[in-house]
C-alpha cells in the first residue's frame, strides 16, 4: 500500500476532522460563519458557493489575524500587497460559474524559501538575498496559483533552511526575527519551517508549505499539532526554492487536517522540467489524495510494524512516548496488524555514518551557488558560498559571530565536489542507509505496508533515502 494514500486512510478511519466552530452569522446570508481557527478547505468552499463570504473577505481576516498576532510571534516575515486584489479577481471568475478546484480563492502562506515572481521577497530569511528577482515563480507557487490559491504571505524560518550556524535558534532569522509558538510563552517552534508549523497552528491562512531536508516539516507539524507530509524527493518539484540539497529536499503541505494536506499536495505534486527528480514519478495523472480521506475501513487488515530497536526512551520526552503506544492501541481497534519489534536490520552501521553530513556539504556549496545564479536582478551580487560566507560575516544585521557559519565553513572545507566519485560513493551509502539498512530492510522482512515511530525519532531515517513521511497521531508513517 503507498504510504500517502495510507496515511489519508488513517485519517479518515480515525476521525481527525474538527467540529465545526462558529462565531457568529454572515450579513451577507444569514447564515453561521466559521472561526478560522477551525475551517477547513471544505468549509471554506462551501462558504464561498453558498455567498456566505468571499474569497476577499476571507483574506481580509486572514490578513487581520497576522496583523494581530504577528508583532508576537513573528511567525510571518512579510505579507502579499496584491493578495485582496488576486482575491476579487478569483471571486470574479466564481461569480462567472469558474471554480479551479478545491484550492480557489483559498490564501495559503508559503515559507520565505520558496520563490514568487510578485511584490515579496524570497530571501530563506537573509539581508543576502534581499530585493533579488527569480526568472518565475518556483513550480510549487505557479501550480498554487494556476489552482487558485492566493499566495498570502511568506512564512519566516530558520534562517537558510537551518542549514547556516551551529549555535543559532529554530524559528530565528536576521530579516524576520524570532519565531516563538503560539502554545506557551516563549516556546521553541522547531525548525526550520518554523513560521509555516505556526501560521497553519493558528490559522493565519487555510493552509501553509514548508520545505524538508531532514524534519524540517516533520518537527514544526508535530510541535505545533499539525499534519505534515513530508513527500518522496522528486514527488513535488524544487525549483526556485533555496536549496539546501538536491538528493535530500523536498516540499509539502502543513495543515491542521489530513484532507487539507491531501487537497494541497494534490496540486503541488507532478512532474516539472525544471527538476529532473520528477521524471522519476512513475504516473502522468497525480492520484487524487483526498479521495482517500473518505474511507472509513481504511486501515482494516494494514500491516504495521515498529521499528523497536530505533525507539529509545532517552531520546524521546515522556508525553510523546507514552502518546505514541497509545495510538498503537488506536490502530488495533481499527483493523490494522501491528507487528511489534520489526526492527531495522543494520541500524548499528546507520548510527556510525557520517555520510549525509559530507553529502549536503557538497550539495549546498553546489546548488546555493547555482541559485543565486538563476536570479534576474541579484542586488548583492553573490555568486559563490565563499561570497555569501563573506557578505554574512560583515552584514551586521546577520548577527556574526553570535550566529555562525559553521555549517557553510565545513562546505568550504570539503575536499571533494559534488558529482566526484567519493560524492556517488556517498550517496550510494546513504540510500542503502536508508533503504535496506532500515526502512525497506524492515518492510521486506516483515511484509509490511508501512513502518510508525515516534515524531521527533523519525527524520534521519526517511530523509537519507529521499523517502516520504507524515506526522500524524503523535507519530510518523513511513
Amino acid at each position: 500500500m503507498h504510504l500517502t494514500r495510507l496515511a489519508f486512510l488513517l485519517a479518515a478511519a480515525v476521525g481527525l476532522a474538527q467540529a465545526n466552530h462558529w462565531v457568529g452569522t454572515s450579513p451577507k446570508n444569514g447564515k453561521p460563519l466559521i472561526d478560522l481557527l477551525y475551517a477547513s478547505i471544505d468549509d471554506l468552499q462551501s462558504g464561498m458557493s453558498e455567498g456566505t463570504f468571499s474569497a476577499v473577505d476571507l483574506t481580509k481576516a486572514y490578513l487581520a489575524r497576522i496583523a494581530e498576532v504577528n508583532p508576537v510571534l513573528h511567525a510571518v516575515i512579510e505579507t502579499n500587497p496584491d493578495a485582496v486584489a488576486i482575491a476579487a479577481s478569483l471571486d470574479a471568475e466564481r461569480k462567472n460559474g469558474t471554480v479551479r478546484g478545491p484550492l480557489h480563492g483559498i490564501p495559503i502562506i508559503v515559507k520565505d524559501n520558496i520563490a514568487t515572481l510578485d511584490k515579496m521577497n524570497t530571501t530563506a530569511g537573509s539581508f543576502a538575498l534581499l530585493g533579488s528577482i527569480p526568472p518565475r515563480d518556483s513550480t510549487t507557487a505557479a501550480k498554487l496559483k494556476k489552482a487558485g490559491a492566493i499566495i498570502l504571505a511568506k512564512a519566516n524560518l530558520s534562517q537558510w533552511a537551518n542549514y547556516r550556524s551551529s549555535n543559532s535558534t529554530n524559528g530565528w532569522t536576521s530579516r524576520g526575527g524570532q519565531t516563538m509558538g503560539a502554545y506557551y510563552p516563549m516556546q521553541d517552534p522547531s525548525g526550520s519551517s518554523s513560521g509555516s508549523g505556526v501560521c497553519s497552528s493558528i490559522g493565519l491562512a487555510a493552509a501553509v508549505i514548508g520545505t524538508e531536508t531532514s524534519g524540517s516539516i516533520i518537527g514544526p507539524s508535530q510541535r505545533n499539532s499539525l499534519t505534515g507530509i513530508k513527500p518522496t524527493v522528486g514527488l513535488t518539484s524544487r525549483a526556485l526554492v533555496v536549496p539546501i540539497s538536491q538528493t535530500q529536499d523536498t516540499i509539502g503541505p502543513m495543515t491542521r487536517s489530513m484532507k487539507d494536506a491531501a487537497y494541497v499536495l494534490s496540486v503541488i505534486a507532478g512532474k516539472d522540467q525544471y527538476d529532473n527528480y520528477t521524471s522519476a514519478i512513475p504516473w502522468d495523472t497525480i492520484p487524487d489524495y483526498a479521495a482517500a480521506c473518505i474511507a472509513s475501513d481504511g486501515l482494516k487488515g494494514a500491516k504495521i510494524g515498529i521499528p523497536r530497536n530505533a525507539i529509545t526512551a532517552s531520546a524521546t520526552n515522556g508525553p510523546e512516548l507514552v502518546k505514541f503506544n497509545q495510538s498503537i492501541e488506536i490502530l488495533k481497534s481499527l483493523g490494522a496488524v501491528i507487528t511489534e519489534s520489526a526492527d531495522f536490520p543494520n541500524l548499528a552501521e546507520y548510527r556510525a555514518s557520517s555520510n549525509t553530513t559530507n553529502v549536503l556539504y557538497a550539495d549546498f556549496k553546489y546548488d546555493v551557488a547555482d541559485y543565486f545564479k538563476q536570479m534576474v536582478v541579484n542586488p548583492t551580487n553573490i555568486s559563490s558560498l565563499a561570497q555569501l560566507i563573506n557578505f554574512t560575516e560583515t552584514y551586521p544585521a546577520e548577527d556574526y559571530p553570535d550566529r555562525n557559519v559553521d555549517r557553510w565553513i565545513g562546505s568550504m572545507n570539503l575536499t571533494w565536489e559534488i558529482g566526484s566519485a567519493e560524492y556517488w560513493a556517498a550517496v550510494q551509502a546513504d540510500r542503502y542507509l536508508g533503504e535496506e539498512a532500515t526502512i525497506l530492510g524492515s518492510l521486506d522482512n516483515y511484509g509490511l505496508d508501512a513502518l510508525i515511530i515516534p515524531s521527533s525519532l523519525s527524520p534521519g531515517f526517511a530523509a537519507i533515502a529521499g523517502s516520504s513521511s507524515c506526522m500524524l497521531m503523535d507519530h510518523v508513517i513511513y
